[in-house]
């Protein structure tokens, strides 16, 4: 199975069990920026417990691995659990949605794209960009993130809501990594 295929399978599964998502990470910021491989796909999700046996169901061993513990436990403590596709390594990470202010604007602001012919909620540029650049923040500097960020930047640049980064960056603390990208873009 393909990571297309995979992601396909995926959102299919979300959306017949009414489960609310937004795609973000490295895929949104190579659709949106320049591509690069990664072997993540990065879902936020609003996922109940009475979801649970439906999404087990929909993965089954040994082709997949899931584990109903730890979805259980991300649910509760609104965190993080993750899908293995055992036949290729593509991994599918379910990022719990959090009260957190900015989480949740990004989520509504979410947009529907098509990615390899398939429909999918994605997170905007301006919250690819600000999420790029926290990651980049919070793991002390990680040149990837920044890069993807800069990426997005240069190439949604014509339409970037430049208002709504200056609020995020202000309040995520992030005000130099955002100064940084805009003196070292080109925009297209």
């Amino acid at each position: 199975m393909s990571q297309q295929e995979l992601l396909k399978r995926v959102v299919d599964v979300l959306n017949q069990n009414g489960i609310d998502y937004m795609l973000t990470g490295s895929l949104v910021s190579s659709l949106q920026g320049d591509p690069r491989a990664t072997h993540d796909i990065d879902l936020v999700v609003t996922l109940s417990p009475a979801a649970v046996p439906s999404l087990l169901q929909a993965f089954p061993p040994p082709r997949f691995y899931l584990d109903e513990l730890s979805v259980r436990e991300a649910i509760s403590r609104r965190e993080m659990f993750n899908l293995l596709d055992a036949d290729t390594g593509d991994k599918v990470d379910f990022w719990l949605l959090t009260d957190v202010e900015f989480d949740q604007s990004r989520f509504l602001r979410k947009s529907n794209e098509t990615i390899a012919g398939i429909s999918v909620k994605v997170s905007r540029p301006e919250d690819t960009i600000l999420q790029k650049l926290k990651w980049a923040n919070d793991s002390g500097g990680s040149t990837r993130q920044f890069q993807d960020a800069r990426s997005v930047y240069e190439l949604q640049f014509p339409t970037l809501d430049q208002a709504y980064l200056d609020h995020w960056a202000q309040k995520l603390s992030i005000e130099d990594l955002l100064a940084r990208i805009r003196a070292e873009a080109n925009p297209v």
